[in-house]
């Protein structure tokens, strides 16, 4: 068992590289993050009356401190739609293109599959996370933070964790595409995931709302406990469970 899977997560691998979908999100959130990024700094810093609304405190927040409270707000809400997305196409995929009805004649379980599909995008999610800090520590040197905020390059630390905890929040998306065998219904399920997300924050129960806790933490890690921090394991768990389950009892005819 441990060698089909082992051959599962080769193949998944493969079809990742090759991909262009897989490649355009990646680009696209990396990209975006960090223009977007240094756009709302800059802004910020020209005195511009909307940026200043939008940043809202962190406005005044100077050095890496403030450049990576603007991060964690554009990741919370980009970052999931971007997984989600993926998510939606690693799953979704496979009935879109015809392609399920080839995996009921191979040697590997079908919940064998599934697995290899999620270890893959774990793994594009933390390739993501490590490129992620790279373009906002770039973005950091640019503004010249290195030389007046040396001792808040720490800052950074929140970048990486908040972008695999905003991956794994994101796997609802996988089994709304797995029940809906195409790719809209896990991107309904990221937008709606969002929106459940916005609403939590906005009447202050986040914290313990799995779907915000990395957001809330990652804007004020002190105003969030471990243990609440530690929950958020719960969703890729029972959500990565209940999608290995239906890919195990899959069917065709329906």
């Amino acid at each position: 068992m441990s060698t089909l899977l082992g051959t599962a997560i080769a193949v998944e691998a493969r079809k990742a590289r090759g991909a262009r979908v897989m490649l355009w999100i990646t680009v696209a959130l990396l990209g975006g993050l960090g223009a977007l990024t240094v756009g709302m700094r800059l802004g910020a810093a020209s005195g511009d009356a909307q940026v200043l609304a939008k940043l809202g405190p962190l406005a005044d927040v100077e050095g890496w401190a403030g450049l990576v409270g603007v991060v964690v707000q554009i990741t919370a809400a980009g970052g999931l739609l971007a997984f989600g997305v993926a998510l939606s196409w690693i799953f979704g995929r496979e009935f879109a293109d015809g392609t399920v009805t080839g995996l009921f004649a191979l040697p590997v379980r079908r919940s064998a599959i599934a697995i290899a599909k999620l270890v893959v995008f774990l793994g594009w999610a933390v390739g993501v996370a490590v490129l992620a800090t790279s373009v906002i520590a770039a973005v950091g040197l640019l503004l010249g933070y290195a030389d007046t905020d040396a001792a808040g390059a720490a800052e950074l630390v929140r970048v990486p964790v908040l972008v695999l905890l905003t991956a794994l929040i994101a796997t609802p998306a996988a089994l709304a595409a797995s029940l809906g065998r195409g790719l809209l219904p896990g991107i309904a399920a990221t937008v709606g995931t969002i929106v459940l997300a916005q609403v939590m924050a906005v009447i202050g129960v986040g914290e313990w709302v799995p779907f915000v806790t990395p957001a809330l933490w990652a804007i004020a890690p002190s105003t969030v406990s471990p243990a609440a921090l530690v929950a958020v394991l719960s969703v890729p768990l029972v959500f990565g469970a209940l999608t290995t389950l239906v890919w195990a009892r899959l069917q065709l005819d329906r």
